[in-house]
């Protein structure tokens, strides 16, 4: 009788990982679920009331998405030392301490009452939420057997979209009755308890091993890997143009013709839902087809979405933000579980990396784009976003023809 590899693996008594079906394997897709609604719905709140914030506190569009900026810096920052401290003390471990420490300065920065104290609330908010995104794949693939990591990973990020429709469709009707404040505070709510039910939720690490090697020689390792790079523009590229339809869309439907209500602009948010299905969809297809036609097709998806938002009509619009966000999160689904596959070694420091790249892209990019939506519209936000996607898809096709590319 042949041995599966799982069964080969543990009867030689290497830790194998969870397998489908098992109860360990249902607590810990459901943890990361609700890990990825809380990181999320905490980043994010704030991008549904941003011309809320904008008129309250007379501050310019650019400068109300500093309260998004700042929060994605600050995680793009905190992602390498909190794989560092990971390293030591546990993904599990570390993964709690950064839910309570986000809470804390969640709390903080929704009762501050001037914009420069909020901004760098956010910042430690960010620094914060970096020990979530990173760590979560990395546990992923320390206790999930591998044939099935995939799509455990896509699970997972489909918690960070049902994260990002409640923190954004929460705040924006809220705000719009008792203000942006209270709005925010609920969505915060709404992040607390995914916290919670993560530390109950998570089983114990099985697959943890202690790794006290340098973090500068994890880092330069996986640097150097060109299809570690390609992955890592992915993140970059099209995090950055998809942030930066969210960030301005509102702006656009709250002017003439269109004149929106900060509630009705909320509901656009409801276009999560199509990632939701789309990042589960793309790690099953990257299972028949392989992850980079995968990859490549989700982004000539968003193209079409960010070209359907050109349309002067309202239903276009939608349909075009929907067309989007299902190519987005199957991208990400795809690139995002690949470099935890692809890393030989310094796992938590690949994954941690994807998300530097992931968030400084959604940072720059999303704050840039202000300046490209005041002097050129939304027909400069959108030739900006397609061009991003279209540098992404280049990159990944000349990845294929290096050796091991990604």
């Amino acid at each position: 009788m042949t041995l599966s590899p799982a069964r080969d693996l543990r009867q030689s008594g290497v830790w194998a990982g969870h397998e489908v079906g098992s109860r360990e394997y249902r607590r810990i897709v459901l943890a990361l679920l609700a890990a990825g609604i809380a990181c999320f719905a905490a980043l994010y709140a704030p991008q549904g009331v941003l011309p809320l914030v904008a008129s309250s506190m007379d501050e310019s569009e650019a400068q109300s998405a500093l309260l998004v900026s700042a929060g994605t810096i600050g995680l793009a920052i905190g992602v390498l030392p909190w794989s560092w401290v990971a390293d030591r003390i546990g993904r599990l471990t570390a993964m709690r301490a950064a839910m309570l420490l986000s809470a804390v300065f969640g709390l903080a920065w929704t009762v501050c009452p001037g914009f420069e104290g909020m901004i760098v609330l956010r910042l430690l908010q960010g620094l914060a939420l970096g020990g979530i995104p990173g760590l979560a794949i990395t546990y992923l693939h320390d206790e999930v057997s591998p044939a099935h990591a995939t799509v455990a990973a896509a699970t997972y990020v489909s918690g960070t979209t049902l994260g990002g429709i409640s923190g954004r469709m929460i705040a924006g009707p809220v705000a719009q009755v008792w203000g942006w404040r209270w709005g925010v505070a609920l969505a915060w709510l709404v992040a607390a308890l995914g916290s919670l039910a993560f530390v109950v939720l998570a089983p114990p690490a099985r697959g943890f091993v202690r790794n006290r090697a340098p973090l500068a020689r994890n880092v330069v390792a996986n640097l150097r890997d060109p299809g570690m790079l390609v992955l890592y523009a992915q993140a970059f590229l099209l995090m950055g143009g998809f942030v930066a339809v969210y960030n301005y869309l509102g702006f656009r439907l709250e002017a003439e013709p269109f004149a929106l209500s900060a509630g009705l602009i909320s509901l656009l948010f409801a276009a999560y839902l199509a990632g939701t299905v789309s990042s589960r969809q793309a790690g099953k297809l990257a299972g028949r087809f392989g992850r980079r036609p995968v990859l490549m097709l989700s982004a000539v998806v968003m193209i079409a979405g960010v070209a359907l938002t050109l349309a002067s009509s309202l239903v276009l619009i939608v349909i075009g933000l929907v067309v989007l966000t299902t190519g987005f999160f199957g991208a990400h689904a795809i690139a995002s579980g690949w470099v935890g596959a692809r890393a030989k070694v310094g796992r938590a420091q690949a994954s941690s990396l994807y998300n530097l790249f992931y968030y400084s892209g959604s940072s720059v990019i999303g704050w840039a784009g202000g300046m490209v939506f005041a002097g050129w519209g939304w027909t400069g936000i959108s030739t900006m976003v397609i061009l991003l996607i279209l540098t992404a898809i280049a990159l990944t096709a000349a990845g294929a023809r290096r050796p091991r590319a990604a």
